[in-house]
């Protein structure tokens, strides 16, 4: 067995830390981008503790999943001015476009040059910007993640800038931060749910992800409904965040699957939110890679492993991976998840989309190859 793990050099995990990023950011100097929503008056309290602090804060709202071209704007603003580090306070995606800001502003070049699928996949050569990760929704973990997801309009599809360069300096998790809306608290838990779920039944699983992988599906279980029916739930939002923290760092050492492979090229086509598109196609991948499994490789330890899914979901002991498919299924209804349709997909799309899933780079940690018709099935069940 060998097996590699990676994570932010530091994590700061607890209700009200907030108030430590003043510390935490005067180390990393004196002018930070900070990248923000679209609502940046939530950062109020944030700006407040670097002024303190005597760091300044330069901002950049993004209001929507980052594009390449918002990268590029991000970089401009920060160099114009002079920001020695790069602070993102928000859901994943702005997470994401601070991560991408840091790693292009101390590496010459264009975004295009480190992208991979549809760039030059070249290795960044300089470490980031010091670079601060505060999540503001439990759902993503690319807090601890080595990439960052952007949309290449040109390409219709997103794809990863990806470097081990990248692991955020300091993640910083305060659970009291991720109160959201009921349908942002679905999505955002299931994705978080699905991040637990595909690197404990990857082919890439090692025992540190396992280990990961269990607690979150044990606190996810127990608490997305709770968090979703009332968000003022500490003890639910604390673990959602645990489960949303520890999905991502599962998901960087041990990969995902076809959920994810599906979420990059439907993400880049549709105006769909990454969250929802995962929510909505867990149960059917789920559901296909059981039966693929029980079809082709009968003996697999895979197989087992999904049993052993739907014990910690239901708390069963002996509930079998069709239990665990049957409760994802019921949980998906209850959290009000609409199908891909809302978003514009349609039968019609389908086969483009398996072309391009079958591309991801998250699709080779599913737990075996499923077919085209397999995967199209997949997507038109999901509608």
């Amino acid at each position: 067995m060998r097996f590699e793990f990676a994570t932010a050099t530091r994590i700061v995990f607890g209700a009200g830390t907030l108030q430590e990023t003043d510390a935490i950011a005067r180390s990393f100097g004196r002018r930070a981008l900070l990248v923000t929503g679209s609502q940046p008056q939530r950062a109020e309290r944030l700006i407040s503790l670097l002024q303190t602090a005597q760091v300044e804060a330069i901002p950049f709202p993004v209001s929507q999943e980052p594009e390449i071209g918002t990268v590029e704007e991000g970089v401009k603003h920060a160099r114009a001015n002079h920001c020695d580090q790069v602070i993102s306070f928000g859901g994943g995606s702005v997470i994401d476009a601070g991560k991408a800001i840091a790693a292009m502003l101390t590496n010459p070049g264009e975004v295009l040059d480190y992208l991979e699928v549809v760039g030059r996949n070249q290795p960044l050569k300089q470490p980031p910007a010091p670079f601060l990760a505060i999540p503001t929704t439990a759902g993503t973990g690319t807090e601890v993640t080595r990439n960052a997801v952007l949309a290449s309009p040109a390409h219709r599809v997103k794809v990863s800038l990806r470097s081990p360069l990248m692991l955020p300096r300091v993640a910083l998790v305060d659970p009291e931060l991720t109160a959201a809306p009921p349908a942002v608290t679905a999505a955002s838990g299931l994705d978080a749910l699905t991040q637990v779920i595909e690197p404990y039944v990857s082919c890439r699983a090692n025992p540190m992800t396992d280990a990961l992988c269990v607690e979150g599906m044990k606190r996810a279980a127990r608490s997305l409904r709770r968090v979703f029916d009332r968000s003022t739930d500490s003890a639910a939002r604390e673990d959602m965040a645990i489960t949303s923290l520890f999905s991502g760092m599962a998901l960087a050492n041990a990969g995902l699957g076809a959920v994810h492979g599906f979420a990059s090229p439907i993400g880049g086509m549709f105006p769909a939110p990454h969250g929802a598109v995962c929510a909505a196609l867990l149960p059917h991948v789920m559901a296909t890679n059981v039966r693929a499994l029980q079809e082709r490789q009968t003996d697999s330890p895979v197989a087992r492993r999904f049993d052993e899914v739907a014990r910690l979901l239901t708390g069963s002991a002996t509930a079998t991976a069709d239990d665990g498919v049957r409760w994802i299924e019921s949980l998906v209804r209850d959290l009000q998840i609409p199908g891909l349709g809302r978003y514009g997909l349609a039968p019609s799309h389908a086969d483009d989309l398996v072309q391009k899933a079958t591309a991801a780079s998250s699709m080779k940690g599913n737990p075996l190859p499923l077919t085209a018709d397999e995967l199209k099935a997949i997507l038109l069940a999901a509608l």
